[in-house]
């Protein structure tokens, strides 16, 4: 399971066309499904059924605690480094720092409910690709510093189960448990 921040249809179909004549040129990456594009706010490997309500509730008394706020996606990154690239992913910005809150939040309402989170240092990022091994990924970065995606409110939190080789081509299934709305400005 993880949560989530989700992209509105919008955004995903911005930069589902902005990647679209990149893909083919592409052919050692393995692209995200847009369906898939999310912002990870905290990663729970292992989460007993027993814990899902519990999760639940103190996620959502999280989320009330957090206030909406506008974000957007622009330029690109890589880990573990650019020039062993595994993972290509785009930058989620906000102003004025709401996101790695809402992730401490997540995670620590996560921990709360005996789902411990996974990870490390939180950063703010959307995985668009995976290189099937280390690669040079300058050419990369510069093409996606080009992308500035429109910006959205991010109203709510989302609670998802990953069914790990249900979806197509034996990729995850997502399934959304919950929609932990924000508070109101």
């Amino acid at each position: 399971m993880f949560v989530a921040v989700v992209p509105p249809p919008a955004v995903v179909e911005d930069l589902h066309d902005f990647l679209d004549s990149r893909r083919e040129a592409a052919p050692g990456l393995r692209w995200t499904d847009p369906d898939q594009f999310h912002v990870t706010l905290a990663f729970l490997p292992e989460v007993p059924e027993r814990a899902v309500e519990p999760l639940t509730a103190a996620l959502a008394t999280a989320a009330r605690e957090r206030r909406r706020f506008a974000l957007n996606l622009a330029g690109g990154g890589t880990f573990p480094s650019p020039y062993a690239a595994r993972v290509l992913f785009v930058h989620a910005q906000d102003e004025p720092g709401h996101l790695p809150p809402l992730a401490r939040a997540a995670r620590a309402a996560a921990n709360q409910a005996g789902a411990a989170p996974d990870g490390g240092r939180f950063q703010g990022h959307m995985t668009i690709a995976r290189f099937g091994r280390p690669t040079e990924a300058t050419k990369w970065l510069r093409i996606l510093d080009t992308y500035q995606g429109p910006g959205w409110v991010v109203d709510e939190i989302e609670l998802i189960a990953s069914h790990l080789g249900q979806g197509r081509q034996r990729r995850p299934r997502y399934e959304t448990i919950a929609q932990l709305p924000l508070s109101a400005p």
